[in-house]
């Protein structure tokens, strides 16, 4: 039976990952939205390994709008990626510094 502290290693890999993802590659949009929907999952993989422990429902109440609010975000933040690759033809981050209209 895994312990407590096999879920929060797992979860302090995943979330130094996302952490070394999003400041090793500033180039890419999409690797950087990855990095953030990673991260927003190993603070949630935390959540649920404290709320079995401790036999509370509490952490998987909030792992539920943590996820709403992850997928909002991966929807809105797809179509601004789509908006701006149709006007610019490139998703390169230096090359999106500017937001004229």
């Amino acid at each position: 039976m895994p312990e407590l502290s096999d879920y929060l290693i797992l979860g302090a890999i995943l979330f130094s990952l996302s952490v070394a993802g999003i400041f090793l590659n500033r180039k890419n949009v999409i690797v950087l939205l990855m990095s953030i929907e990673l991260m927003l999952l190993a603070v949630n993989m935390n959540f649920i390994a404290f709320s079995h422990f401790l036999n509370n429902i509490e952490g998987q109440v909030f792992v539920f709008f943590i996820l709403t609010v992850a997928a909002a975000e991966a929807a809105i933040g797809l179509a601004i990626l789509v908006v701006l690759f149709r006007n610019r033809r490139s998703i390169n981050v230096e090359e999106l510094d500017t937001l004229k209209g």
